[in-house]
């Protein structure tokens, strides 16, 4: 007899709090689909920092605005890169901002950089345990700096992984390997640029480099979008 179709899940992917009986959220599983379309993004650490690149939603008749660019702002210590569903990234970058504001005001200082990843994961754990919600389609790559530099992951799940450097999006296998091979410990801000760079290159094919983003958070300096001679040099054989 032939299967009747979505009987081979027995209807487990039909509502976010159910599990399988081998312990799979597969509404979440579905929302890592999401992220694994999305335009590569890397995140690479250096001594004073980090370095985020990926590239720019753009198209022929699209117009230049902040509202296409995917590295987005949180403080002034503190950037995030996604990959998935862009309107599950805005809602989620708008609630970081005002929760890093609200510590501003509250505290007098700048909130730190894992207090800003827990309360994303945090948000996006509770949408996988409550009827009615669904799973936020979107990982992000955060950095920034308080004491010294930081790099964490936040996927769909609301799991929180720290790493030296990673990538996620449609081209995240083949940056990973490169990734591996090329990421040291002690890269100062040039080197940590040129490894994104070159990372991003292997992993999305027939970009413009108009098309590129890239930005350094450092000590001292904070959310960066680099831009002229620097950029040039960056981008140089691209």
């Amino acid at each position: 007899m032939a299967e009747i179709p979505g009987m081979g899940k027995l209807g487990y992917d039909r509502a976010i709090v159910t599990f399988s009986p081998d312990g799979r959220l597969f509404q979440v599983e579905y929302a890592r689909e999401a992220v694994k379309r999305g335009s590569t993004a890397i995140a690479v650490t250096f001594e004073d920092g980090v370095v985020l690149a990926s590239v720019k939603i753009a198209d022929a008749l699209g117009a230049q605005s902040i509202v296409n660019e995917k590295i987005q702002q949180i403080d002034d210590h503190i950037g995030l890169v996604s990959a998935g569903l862009l309107g599950d990234a805005r809602v989620l970058i708008d609630k970081a901002r005002v929760k890093a504001q609200m510590h501003r005001i509250t505290y007098d200082e700048a909130i730190d950089v894992p207090g800003v990843v827990r309360f994303l994961a945090d948000f996006k754990q509770a949408h996988t345990q409550y009827a009615g919600l669904r799973p936020m389609g979107v990982s992000f790559l955060i950095g920034g700096v308080n004491d010294h530099a930081y790099l964490f992951e936040t996927d769909q799940g609301g799991s929180i992984f720290q790493w030296n450097a990673h990538a996620i999006g449609r081209g995240a296998e083949i940056a990973r390997k490169a990734l591996e091979k090329d990421w040291k410990e002690k890269l100062d801000r040039k080197g940590a640029v040129d490894v994104a760079v070159s990372t991003l290159k292997k992993a999305e094919k027939d970009i413009p480099k108009d098309n590129v983003e890239i930005v350094v958070i450092e000590k001292g300096k904070g959310f960066q979008r680099i831009a002229g001679k620097e950029r040039t040099d960056a981008l140089k054989g691209w």
